[in-house]
């Protein structure tokens, strides 16, 4: 039986979010409906996370002397990863120790970056995915992309949010790519993913939850990325009654593998009715911001109920529905959104603006949602809201 206890008492749940973003704040948010204490932490201060928290903590979460540090402190009943860029080895110790980690102190150190996963799906388990290679310095790196083929994707095997991805088109592009990823990893300069290109028709996200309750899958999300980042998605993602039970099939197949109570994003690319795996996170997508108009309970609810034990039998899925990324480019920790009026105007309209203080270069600000009859006109109605959104970088 769980039980929750009266907040920031002996008898209430403590959660430590490591990361604070958009995705953390709204997992905040419903871990707090359900009367959870939350610790919000990042590298930053005022996260927007820790704008809705309990109590914030800054530091630098690759540092594990201060990673532990922080959990000995606060003594949380969840540990929850909500970036990559973590200390991973040390929530290993610490699970084996006793503390709680969602979903697992092993599904986060496989996932935080791209090697580990890769092996586990194609290696392990043997679910189809790209060709790839990994390479540590320029010399493997140059033999890694001559073995893959021109064209190829590089990425850093620990980087999010498209940051220090690039595509090979030809010879010349190699040293620039190479340069690209050690300037956009997590973690700093380091090793790389080479994937080949591969045919497919569209890619998916599929929101696969683990609980008490069992396995059970939010209805397939389709997206449109930008140099590696998100800027569209939409649900549901229309696909063969085959492709849907294959993208399904595997999702439980990776999730199962990697074990522990929460929400993964299974990324897939999907060809005719063949499903070849992409990547996974043990955590909300990005992409999944759309279910906060779509379903009864967003990616986020689903989150926060299952990694505390609580049951999730089922998924009320409302209609067709998209999301439109509000990404801003400039340099200041002054940004006014405008015209709101008229971007809410439309029945079915809604908008999240996240809180971050200040953008250096480009950044995801906030995100439109929409929902329609149709697939096409709930894009288009998250479309013209964005086209009356009006955006000051003062």
């Amino acid at each position: 039986m769980t039980k929750i206890g009266s907040v920031m008492t002996n008898v209430g749940k403590k959660a430590l979010l490591l990361g604070s973003g958009e995705l953390g704040k709204e997992v905040a948010l419903e871990l707090m409906r359900l009367g959870v204490e939350v610790v919000a932490c990042d590298r930053y201060d005022n996260a927007p996370a820790m704008q809705v928290a309990h109590k914030r903590r800054v530091f630098n979460m690759l540092d594990g002397e201060e990673l532990r540090k922080v959990i000995e402190e606060e003594k949380p009943d969840h540990i929850i990863p909500e970036v990559e860029a973590i200390a991973t080895p040390v929530l290993v110790e610490l699970e084996k120790e006793g503390y709680n980690v969602t979903p697992t102190a092993n599904a986060a150190l496989l996932t935080m970056n791209r090697e580990g996963i890769r092996r586990l799906a194609a290696e392990t388990l043997g679910i189809k995915t790209s060709p790839y290679r990994f390479a540590s310095d320029y010399e493997e790196f140059r033999k890694a992309v001559e073995e893959v083929g021109i064209p190829c994707v590089v990425k850093p095997i620990m980087s999010s949010s498209g940051h220090g991805q690039s595509v090979i088109r030809t010879p010349e592009d190699i040293e620039k790519s190479w340069k690209i990823a050690q300037e956009g990893g997590r973690a700093g300069a380091g090793r790389v993913i080479v994937e080949g290109f591969i045919d497919f028709d569209y890619e998916i996200t599929l929101l696969t939850v683990r609980s008490v309750s069992g396995t059970v899958f939010c209805e397939p999300i389709g997206h449109i990325q930008v140099d590696g980042d998100y800027r569209y998605s939409w649900q549901p993602q229309p696909m063969s009654e085959k492709a849907i039970k294959n993208a399904r099939e595997i999702a439980a197949k990776i999730t199962e593998a990697l074990g522990g109570y929460g929400i993964f994003g299974v990324e897939l690319f999907i060809k005719d009715d063949e499903v070849i795996f992409s990547e996974v996170s043990p955590r909300p997508h990005d992409t999944g911001m759309v279910t906060m108009i779509s379903q009864d309970k967003s990616e986020f609810a689903l989150h926060a109920r299952a990694l505390l034990g609580l049951p999730v039998p089922e998924i009320r899925f409302y209609g067709p529905s998209a999301s439109r990324a509000v990404v801003v480019e400039g340099n200041s920790d002054r940004v006014v959104f405008g015209n709101l009026d008229k971007v809410l105007e439309e029945k079915g309209t809604d908008m999240r603006i996240f809180g971050k203080p200040e953008v250096k270069g480009h950044r995801r600000m906030a995100v439109i949602l929409a929902t329609d009859e149709t697939v096409d006109a709930a894009k288009e109605k998250a479309e013209r809201a964005y086209g009356k959104l009006d955006v000051e970088v003062l």
